[in-house]
């Protein structure tokens, strides 16, 4: 365990170790306080008559638990600082009538084999010596009005700026740097996760929870098991899970096992993984709140034992008490309030095949909705932050420079792997963006293939994103399309495989859904997903509380 080790890697150790990534107290045990104890005694029996909502909100779940041993069980916390970032802490939200302001609560799943549970439990001994990475990762934010949960995960092999940090325990800076988020864990701990997180969603984080392996597997167990589905029959060599199509309640190493599944779920990259790991903490969470499983006081004791030994948590949540109150704030938010969505994202121009970057101008209306507190499952909400944000933007931004001033490099990546490119094609439409005033518009002969059409503008420009605007409309290009690109001085067209003839762009049309238009309308919950906007949310990228009957797709090459 990266954190808990006396002697934390050099700042170059993260450097060889990326690819590799992209694959208490000290009072007397069981003591409680007797009746010669201080006023706050009270407080603390109130703590130990443990009703729903304590322990188990590390899995976004709430559970009741009987008379514990808080002592005890505070000294089982592992605890790390918050923040290991240099720059200033981000403003909170402001207090609502009722003085209550947002939770967010970032959980972090390390693959640290520094154990000898954890090294038997994810394999690869000669690992045993890396570094973890910290390779899920959730951010949970509970609205002000303790009314809604919406859950934000970003992909292992996402390469962001990880911000300078230092190491609490011996001083040792790391420089800023680029690198994929899971590599961050190693800049010094947890904290510096959690700054990479602030840094990139300006969102502010209160606190963190992070469990390993061995962590995972105990609380599967101590929960009494948690069902899953599948499409179909899945084999995954990698992760050894191996199930039947159907709904199976997993428990132990196979819950380690789901978590873990790469290859065996959809197209076999992270993204698919990300969505089976928050459909097992929806569903563990609804396990949990309805508490159908966790009435004997035995199993709320061994729950709160798994719980607090597995987790490392920051300061503030280093108590019973605390992890207590935290509970007791998130306990009556419904599962069917609950939404998961995964954070848009892009190829990684760098490694295509292999890591992902932000889709900084979809990433950003999640991002804003969560740092305004509206709840990913509200669409009158959203719409009005929509509003709110476009006309603000809209407000700062500059007015576009003269079409004849405007750089655009054309590139043509029409073909795919059925077909090949469509000769020609950059040169015609540069030659119509000509036609439109753009005559710095010219062909350009990198090779690329893309299924959709984009325009990438160098990034942090307020300038070029206006032109790039400008040229979308001109192009009769959706605002989607348009793009920030690192790497780049000029906006560059990407034209993809969904724009093979004519000048001006056309929308594909999908084909109608037969199911779909044989059920009908649908049910009132999905007119309501139907009316977010699709900017936000869309239906293959989130995981709600109601999808009680959701299943992995699984990867053909893995179905037995």
């Amino acid at each position: 365990m990266p954190h808990k080790s006396d002697t934390p890697d050099a700042p170059d150790a993260a450097a060889a170790t990326e690819d590799s990534a992209t694959a208490g107290g000290d009072e007397e045990p069981g003591e409680i306080p007797g009746p010669s104890r201080p006023p706050g005694r009270r407080r603390w029996v109130r703590v130990l008559r443990w009703t729903a909502g304590g322990l188990a909100v590390a899995v976004l779940g709430t559970a009741g638990a009987g008379y514990l041993y808080l002592r005890h069980l505070n000294s089982n916390l592992t605890k790390e600082e918050l923040n290991l970032g240099s720059k200033p802490p981000l403003p909170r939200a402001t207090p609502n009538a009722e003085g209550q302001t947002p939770i967010n609560i970032l959980l972090l799943g390390s693959d640290s084999r520094g154990s000898q549970a954890n090294a038997e439990l994810g394999g690869a001994r000669d690992n045993a010596d890396r570094p973890g990475l910290a390779d899920t990762q959730m951010l949970i934010h509970v609205s002000a009005d303790r009314g809604h949960i919406s859950a934000l995960s970003i992909p292992r092999d996402t390469r962001v700026t990880i911000p300078e940090c230092t190491d609490p325990k011996d001083g040792t800076v790391y420089p800023e740097t680029e690198r994929t988020i899971n590599t961050s864990i190693q800049h010094g701990g947890p904290g510096c996760t959690v700054a990479t997180w602030e840094e990139l969603t300006g969102i502010p984080i209160d606190h963190f929870m992070m469990v390993e392996f061995a962590g995972a597997v105990s609380l599967a167990d101590a929960v009494g098991g948690v069902p899953v589905c599948v499409a179909d029959n899945v084999h995954d060599e990698d992760s050894g899970l191996h199930l039947e199509a159907g709904t199976t309640e997993v428990k132990g190493e196979q819950a380690l096992q789901w978590l873990r599944t790469r290859h065996g779920f959809e197209d076999g990259s992270d993204i698919g993984r990300t969505k089976a790991q928050q459909m097992y903490f929806t569903a563990m969470a609804t396990e949990l709140q309805q508490g159908t499983k966790l009435t004997d006081p035995v199993q709320l004791m061994d729950l709160a034992e798994a719980a607090t030994d597995a987790l490392t948590v920051d300061p503030g949540l280093g108590s019973v008490e605390a992890l207590y109150d935290l509970g007791e704030d998130v306990k009556n938010v419904p599962s069917d309030a609950m939404t998961m969505v995964t954070m848009p994202w892009l190829p990684d121009p760098q490694r295509p095949a292999a890591h992902v970057i932000p889709d900084a101008e979809r990433a950003e209306r999640i991002f804003s909705a969560i740092r305004n507190d509206v709840a990913l499952d509200d669409a009158e909400g959203l719409r009005a932050a929509e509003e709110a944000e476009a006309e603000r933007l809209a407000a700062e931004a500059p007015d576009p420079a003269p079409a004849e001033e405007i750089a655009v490099a054309v590139r043509n990546g029409t073909g795919t792997a059925a077909i090949g490119p469509v000769p020609g094609r950059a040169s015609q439409v540069a030659g119509a963006l000509y036609g439109e005033g753009y005559t710095q518009a010219y062909a350009d002969d990198t090779w690329v293939t893309q299924d959709a059409t984009t325009l990438g503008y160098p990034a942090g420009d307020p300038q070029r994103l206006a032109d790039a605007r400008a040229v979308a409309e001109a192009l009769g290009l959706p605002a989607s399309a348009v793009r920030e690109s690192e790497g780049t001085t000029v906006l560059v067209l990407t034209i993809g495989a969904d724009w093979r003839e004519g000048t001006l762009y056309a929308a594909p049309q999908e084909e109608p859904d037969a199911d779909a238009e044989e059920a009908g309308a649908g049910d009132a919950g999905d007119r309501e997903r139907d009316d977010v906007p699709e900017e936000i949310l869309r239906e293959d990228e989130a995981v709600t509380g109601k999808d009680e009957n959701a299943c992995m797709t699984v990867n053909p090459l893995h179905i037995w």
